[in-house]
């Protein structure tokens, strides 16, 4: 009996163990956690996800500019048969100015009134109407940035909305097929659709182009960040090391006065106190003086500066009556004896070149020549 006990106890014992070893569950890598396995897909929502319908009735209404008017009133068919299909009910107010959108008793989607209304405000946008249907997809989301409140200067507000639009568009167009976005820029707002991923780039590179960067840095890093991405390897490691760090260059524009203040030494005790007129006179003695010996002093004071005056003006009159310094007379040197030139000599070159014809042997050439032509008949 005990044996048998002790048998069927060391086999519940087993069974228990095996049990554990079957509860533990083996950890997973986090990073296969945290990525998304490639082709995969959120299954749609459909109508067996919630047959009861909706509740309440729930409506949305946004305002359109005047020169919208002739493209939504001509477009309004399409749309009104796009959100048909999700049971959708849209009317357009074109004396008030107005799209409407509401839910109707057969909607069965919760999430399709708020698709829906970013369908009327982008169309708002001056977004046309084959783009803007793209947001009623369930992968498609939309992002309306405002920047008209980002600069106060309305020529930099300008100047800086250009430069993310480009030359001819294309950092607009780079952006976009970085971002896999449709971004459009109208007046004061910039209106983004596409994935999520890429609407936070977007948003990211308005801001920063707003804010002064320019849009051509964070398009490199995106080139960058697409290029790691394809890398399996990378994907969960960190990019910083090849990441470009662009340093902000703040140039002062403002000009340096040409007279600078040099702040003294700070020092507790306050300055002496300048003297008074008073206390100068005493230190002259002329405090003590009579009015007409003050007013004797002033009198001569005032000649002494007008015989000054008086006498410096007639200098400057007597100047003209000065005459000018001459320079001293220079002699002419006589001429040297070795600098003398021959007259003789010239004459006699003179008249050799007479006599002599142009191109003319001289004497002792032709003596010469007639000598050879001897000799040449001789040796014959």
């Amino acid at each position: 009996m005990a044996s048998s006990s002790l048998s069927g106890s060391a086999a519940a014992g087993g069974k228990s163990e095996f049990r554990n070893q079957k509860r533990k569950p083996e950890n997973p890598d986090e990073s296969e956690l945290l990525t998304v396995p490639d082709g995969w897909k959120e299954p749609a929502f459909s109508k067996e996800d919630n047959p009861r319908g909706l509740l309440e009735e729930s409506s949305f209404a946004t305002l359109f500019p005047k020169y919208r008017e002739a493209y939504l009133k001509e477009c309004w068919p399409l749309v009104q048969k796009a959100l048909n299909e999700h049971h959708v009910k849209a009317t357009l107010d074109l004396i008030e100015g107005s799209m409407t959108v509401c839910t109707t008793k057969k909607t069965f989607d919760p999430y399709i009134i708020i698709r829906a209304r970013d369908l009327i405000k982008l169309l708002a946008r001056s977004v046309s109407f084959e783009q803007a249907v793209r947001i009623l997809q369930d992968d498609v989301a939309c992002d309306i940035i405002k920047i008209g409140s980002l600069v106060r200067n309305k020529e930099r507000f300008v100047k800086r909305r250009q430069r993310l639009i480009g030359p001819k568009g294309s950092t607009l167009k780079a952006l976009e097929l970085l971002t896999n976005c449709y971004i459009m820029v109208q007046g004061n707002t910039v209106s983004a659709i596409g994935p999520f991923s890429g609407l936070k780039e977007v948003r990211k590179v308005v801001l920063d182009t707003m804010k002064n960067i320019h849009p051509i840095y964070n398009i490199k890093t995106l080139m960058i960040k697409r290029e790691l991405a394809k890398d399996s390897e990378l994907r969960t490691q960190s990019w910083e090391r090849f990441l470009p760090q662009f340093k902000h260059k703040n140039v002062n524009k403002r000009k340096e006065p040409k007279k600078k203040t040099v702040k003294k030494e700070y020092t507790p005790f306050p300055p002496p106190q300048p003297e008074s007129q008073i206390d100068k006179e005493l230190a002259s003695g002329e405090y003590f003086l009579k009015a007409s010996q003050k007013k004797r002093q002033k009198m001569e004071a005032i000649k002494a500066k007008q015989a000054e005056a008086l006498s410096k003006r007639q200098e400057e009159r007597n100047k003209a009556f000065i005459p000018p310094k001459e320079k001293p007379v220079v002699k002419p040197k006589e001429a040297s004896t070795e600098t003398k030139i021959d007259v003789a000599a010239i004459k006699e070159k003179v008249k050799k070149a007479k006599n002599k014809k142009l191109g003319a042997l001289t004497a002792e050439e032709v003596k010469l020549k007639m000598e050879a032509d001897e000799k040449k008949k001789k040796k014959k």
